[in-house]
């Protein structure tokens, strides 16, 4: 007979909405974030330093609104924070229009990174909260494949939206894709926090009863300093990748670079569901190590690139590596708090997505500058090697490489099994 867990519904109405919401958010942000560089470059005569600067204040203002979002999510201030950032964002990009000059191009971009890092945390605190959580990391592997094929399909379109008709209409279509989010995420934004955790325990969109019936504090949980870290040094290799593979391609001589990214979604989208799984029975273990290695691979043949085939099968075994890696960070770091600090723990998870994203662009900016971009590459290997010394020695330093769940999500999700039990049967099962 099978586990009452594993026949708990995960393909609901709201757990696609969500997808759909965080896919096109994630999307708009990759648009700009490839194309940009290369138009700040030719239109404004910007030097590497100066181009590496749009991605590191859009990130750390980003970084700067969560730290106000996840308390947010915390007090129930979840549609808040959604409306808000949305509409701040889409002001923002409606605002390059008038940008005449890099300063006030930075400023716009900025004010953005407030926008997004708002609406950021809501979509993947909610998903966090509907998924059963014995099927966590196979639902926040397919929740993170929303992520990840948006920062790949992204940049595709932006490249061929600026080369093809220009700034303005790249602009149009990135505010048009925020708008596009308004009436979607609205039938989630309208029901009650509580609807997702009926019973005892609440989501993290909330006070959470623990187990005796106190409120349980949420101060900062340690244990996501080693998954924080080790996601921080995997977005520190895509920072240089996002910010600089147009202008690598002109230097190899690459006729259509950005069509990296679309076979780094190919990859991506062909090992997520199998990475879910791994990890739900073997653990992050499985999936980082030759996730790492695969990353490294992947940025040591790219540096080797001098046609378009070659860029394929960097992309694709780059994005086997990454995409199997950001789901296992997101989802171990979820798994290891008490449901109320889910906003904290998917707040950090972007955080340090943005973070290594924004110091990949200036550190690996600044070797480019003295190197080359095909030197560039090569170092970023550098950051894997990192990462695998750091999980590894903390590994055996605690003796296990599995993750413990916390024993308040036993309790939470016995609740939630009890309460979908009642709901209606409209929504697809899997």
């Amino acid at each position: 007979m099978k586990d009452r867990s594993t026949q708990v519904k995960l393909w609901t109405t709201d757990f696609i909405l969500l997808m759909l919401c965080n896919f096109l958010l994630f999307l708009q942000l990759h648009m700009i974030v490839s194309p940009l560089p290369s138009y700040v470059q030719e239109r404004f005569h910007a030097n590497a330093f100066e181009v590496s600067l749009f991605t590191c204040l859009f990130a750390l203002s980003a970084i700067a609104a969560r730290l106000y979002s996840a308390k947010a999510l915390e007090k129930g201030l979840r549609n808040a924070m959604i409306y808000i950032g949305l509409s701040v964002a889409l002001l923002a990009t409606l605002g390059y229009y008038f940008a005449a000059g890099i300063a006030v191009l930075l400023l716009l971009r900025m004010i953005f990174g407030v926008g997004f890092g708002l609406s950021s945390t809501a979509f993947p605190t909610m998903a966090s909260d509907i998924i059963p959580v014995k099927r966590m990391g196979e639902g926040m592997g397919y929740f993170g494949l929303s992520t990840s094929l948006a920062m790949s399909m992204g940049p595709i379109i932006g490249v061929t939206l600026l080369q093809g008709s220009g700034f303005v209409t790249l602009m149009l279509c990135t505010a048009g894709v925020i708008v596009v989010i308004y009436p979607l995420s609205y039938s989630l934004t309208r029901k009650k926090a509580a609807r997702s955790h009926a019973g005892s325990a609440q989501t993290s969109t909330g006070p959470v009863a623990n187990v005796s019936g106190t409120r349980e504090k949420t101060p900062f949980n340690r244990k996501l300093i080693l998954p924080s870290m080790l996601n921080c040094l995997l977005s520190i290799t895509y920072g240089g990748l996002v910010g600089f593979i147009v202008l690598y391609g002109k230097e190899a001589n690459l006729a259509n670079p950005a069509l990296f990214f679309l076979f780094n979604a190919l990859a991506v989208l062909l090992v997520r569901p199998f990475a879910g799984r791994l990890y739900d029975s073997k653990g992050p273990k499985a999936l980082l190590i030759p996730g790492a290695i695969f990353v490294a691979v992947g940025l040591i043949i790219l540096s080797f690139a001098t046609s378009m085939p070659i860029l394929f099968v960097a992309a694709f075994i780059y994005g086997i590596g990454y995409g199997s890696m950001q789901s296992s960070l997101q989802t171990w770091m979820i798994q290891i708090v008490a449901p109320t600090q889910r906003g904290m723990a998917n707040g950090m998870f972007l955080n340090t997505l943005d973070l290594g994203i924004a110091m990949g662009a200036l550190l690996l900016g600044a070797i480019a500058s003295m190197t080359s971009y095909t030197d560039m590459y090569r170092y970023s290997v550098i950051f894997m090697i990192v990462f695998l010394l750091i999980y590894l020695i903390q590994g055996k330093r605690s003796g296990t490489f599995a993750v413990s769940v916390h024993p308040l999500l036993a309790h939470t999700h016995i609740s939630a099994t009890e309460s979908d039990s009642k709901e209606k049967n409209s929504d697809t099962s899997v």
